[in-house]
């Protein structure tokens, strides 16, 4: 799974290792990507880290490569990492709107379409994509973030509609405001962190921040034969964000 060096991307990867899956900890940060692993491997479960820049075309079929000579088959991909732009249009370069896109759009479809071949053939995979709730609903100075997020909804759906009957099921999650590492940094920089962060936490209708670990939990769900009926959707997690929208 990518993005799995911190945040939601390090809670899934140890719900799933939980759980009795191998995870391949895929991260562009070394440092806390290994550390993943290992905490993983201390707990008596089996993970492995993959370096993997998924703006890098190149480096997505390496990584799959790699993945596929180590381990044979990869029944689960989870494409999560993600990063994220303010602004509105005017505040957003055309430089901007393309190292988001590179990440959060184009990196997605590089590693899915290296995985899903073999998936294909073995007539049987699962495919998690992190949206957003603002892949779903606008949120102001926002354009370019949840232009990419819309855009993985859309894909997905597509993924789900185009390979049903290759036994291939594909889900995004749609998480509201959570509290990771990056939005704790985030709310470090404003003149009144804890103003901003009960502001934040505010927009959601139960009064808080969402926990790593509940978008993890969900992410377990999908993956499993529990949801052998699901695909196609876009699960939204947002502590009720959007129900008055």
């Amino acid at each position: 799974m990518t993005g799995a060096a911190s945040g939601i991307g390090e809670a899934i990867a140890h719900t799933l290792a939980q759980a009795g899956a191998t995870v391949y900890v895929a991260d562009i940060d070394e440092t806390n990507g290994r550390r993943v692993a290992k905490d993983i491997a201390a707990a008596g479960k089996d993970a492995r880290f993959q370096h993997l820049n998924v703006a890098d075309p190149s480096d997505c079929r390496s990584a799959a490569a790699s993945v596929s000579d180590a381990h044979g088959s990869l029944d689960i991909l989870v494409n999560n990492a993600g990063i994220g732009h303010v602004g509105s249009i005017l505040e957003t370069t055309s430089e901007d709107l393309e190292r988001i896109w590179a990440v959060n759009v184009r990196g997605m479809f590089d590693l899915t379409r290296s995985f899903i071949g073999p998936m294909i053939e073995r007539g049987h995979g699962v495919i998690i994509n992190m949206a957003s709730i603002g892949g779903i609903l606008a949120i102001r100075d926002r354009l370019a973030y949840c232009t990419t997020k819309f855009a993985v909804v859309g894909f997905t759906k597509c993924l789900a509609l185009d390979h049903a009957m290759d036994g291939i099921r594909a889900n995004c999650i749609c998480p509201g405001r959570v509290e990771t590492p990056f939005v704790r940094s985030r709310l470090a920089e404003y003149p009144d962190p804890e103003k901003a962060y009960r502001e934040m936490a505010a927009t959601q209708a139960v009064g808080r921040m969402g926990k790593p670990e509940e978008i993890a939990a969900a992410a377990l769900y999908l993956a499993s034969d529990e949801a052998a009926f699901v695909t196609g959707t876009a699960l939204e997690i947002d502590g009720g964000f959007a129900a008055g929208k």
